[in-house]
């Protein structure tokens, strides 16, 4: 498929409101931040690490990540303000139709630990490939400072009662 005849990101954008994202947006991977103490704060904070093949110590170390950010031209970052599956669920459809749609490099990153499966088989292996994505923080995004610096709310949650934020981010190419 030649690149005259993709779809422009742009229409990912109405794609990923039309899926439940409050928002969805077009942003310089030059302002997609990664640190070493998003992936500490898994490690040293989270009951989740270790316990997830999307997860850190298997998910990308922030240089990884940072390499593979600079792989890629566009960068849709899509907020959801309600669930942190429903942002997986959009990622993982938006990331399946850019490639159908002739964006080979397409890949997304949602929020959160996975929930496809009730515990992971690490011996096996992944039993949802198609659908399973790290977290953008599970990669080491700074999802604050991208999501500030993009002019999207987010406040640490300090209770259930606390409004919430979710981010995704779908990569293409």
């Amino acid at each position: 498929m030649s690149e005259k005849s993709l779809p422009l990101p742009t229409y990912f954008i109405q794609r990923a409101r039309k899926l439940g994202a409050k928002k969805a947006s077009i942003i310089s991977l030059k302002k997609v931040f990664t640190a070493e103490w998003v992936r500490r704060k898994c490690q040293y904070g989270c009951d989740g690490y270790g316990q997830h093949l999307t997860c850190p110590p298997f998910s990308p170390t922030p240089q990884e990540t940072r390499r593979m950010l600079d792989e890629y031209k566009t960068a849709l970052l899509i907020h959801c303000p309600s669930k942190w599956t429903d942002v997986k669920t959009i990622v993982s459809t938006l990331e399946r139709e850019a490639f159908l749609s002739g964006y080979y490099k397409a890949f997304g990153m949602g929020s959160g630990p996975c929930s496809l499966c009730d515990k992971c088989d690490m011996e096996k292996g992944c039993t949802h490939p198609e659908e399973a994505r790290p977290s953008m923080e599970a990669c080491g995004i700074d999802v604050y400072q991208t999501a500030r610096t993009a002019g999207y709310p987010i406040e640490v949650v300090h209770d259930y009662h606390s409004p919430q934020n979710y981010y995704g981010l779908l990569l293409l190419e």
